[in-house]
Formats: C-alpha cells, sequence, structure tokens
C-alpha cells in the first residue's frame, strides 16, 4: 500500500519516520500537514492499519477528529481487527450529511456488519445525497424487493413533487429480479 501513496520526499521521511512508531496517532491527526490532503487519507489508514488499531482507539480518534480524520478510520475499519464494535461509527456517518462520510461509511466494513435496515437506509441515504450507489460496496448481494420498494416510494414522491429523479434508483432496480 505504501508504493501506491504518491509522497513527496519530505513527506516520504517523514511517514518512514513514524509508521509504526509510538507516535502514530499523534501522526495521525498530522497526516495533512506532512504529506498534502490529497495522500492523508491513504497515509492515515496505513497508519491505523500499520498500528492494528482497536476498536476504542479507532472510536476515540473517530470522536475527536476532523472529517477527514473521521473519513479515513471508517475507510481503514474492514482492514482494523475490531469486529462490530465499531459500528456505532459507521451508523453516526450515515447520520451525517458530508457526502463524504456518508461514502466512506458505505464500504465493505457496512456490507459486513450493518444489518439489512439500516443497510437499506444508507443506499436510500445515498441516493437521496447524491453519493454515487457504486460505492455501495455488496449493492449488488445485498439489494433485495424491500430496498425496491423504498426506492420506488422515493421516486414517487420526487415525481410528486416535479422533482427530478436521480439516475442511481433506477440503477438500483435493474439490480432486483423481483422489482
Amino acid at each position: 500500500m505504501l508504493t501506491d501513496i504518491r509522497l513527496t520526499a519530505e513527506g516520504r521521511a517523514w511517514l518512514d519516520s513514524v509508521l509504526g512508531g509510538p507516535d502514530w496517532e499523534a501522526a495521525f491527526t498530522a497526516a495533512g500537514r506532512h504529506v498534502g490532503r490529497a495522500a492523508a487519507d491513504a497515509v492515515r489508514v496505513l497508519l491505523l492499519r500499520t498500528a492494528r488499531a482497536d476498536a476504542a482507539t479507532v472510536t476515540r480518534l473517530y470522536q475527536h477528529g476532523d472529517a477527514a480524520e473521521r473519513r479515513a478510520v471508517l475507510r481503514a475499519l474492514p482492514h482494523l481487527p475490531v469486529g462490530a464494535d465499531a459500528l456505532p461509527l459507521v451508523e453516526d456517518a450515515l447520520r451525517a450529511n458530508d457526502a463524504r462520510l456518508i461514502e466512506a461509511a458505505v464500504g465493505p466494513y457496512a456490507a459486513r456488519h450493518l444489518g439489512q435496515h439500516l443497510w437499506r437506509h444508507a443506499v436510500l441515504k445515498c441516493v437521496f445525497t447524491g453519493v454515487p450507489v457504486t460505492e455501495v460496496a455488496a449493492l449488488a448481494d445485498r439489494a433485495d424487493p424491500e430496498l425496491a420498494r423504498m426506492l420506488t416510494d422515493f421516486a414517487a414522491e420526487r415525481t410528486a413533487a416535479g422533482r427530478p429523479v436521480p439516475p442511481d434508483v433506477a440503477y438500483v432496480l435493474t439490480l432486483i429480479p423481483e422489482a
């Protein structure tokens, strides 16, 4: 993963000096200042993975972090030994109105741990907020007739209000044979 991250020489030197070290949590917070915003997510995920951060640690980092730090925590969850204990973080992100957090929340961790009822609502939230449903992990595997009903109702409400129906609605409905 380190080779996939594009860093300046200074950024790489900084990362090499903190990766796996005792001050990795401080580095997690400071990553954007040292490697730039474009690489900060990937660096933060790498820091979490290398530290094998547990649920208590990622919860603390998420709760005290800014939106970028929260997004990195959500993206790292599938790679961490947290089991379902970090599910409240995904649920929190799905209550947010920040499309970047919602997008990070509907990844592989949510696909594996989020119950079907909340998962359906996460898909609907993506459609409503403009997060592409292609970001929803395991969408084709988990889409079901109840999701089709919810999306059909959503589309009917939009149509009745004279508002456009997002094209993702039709796409998801093609994934559900019973729809």
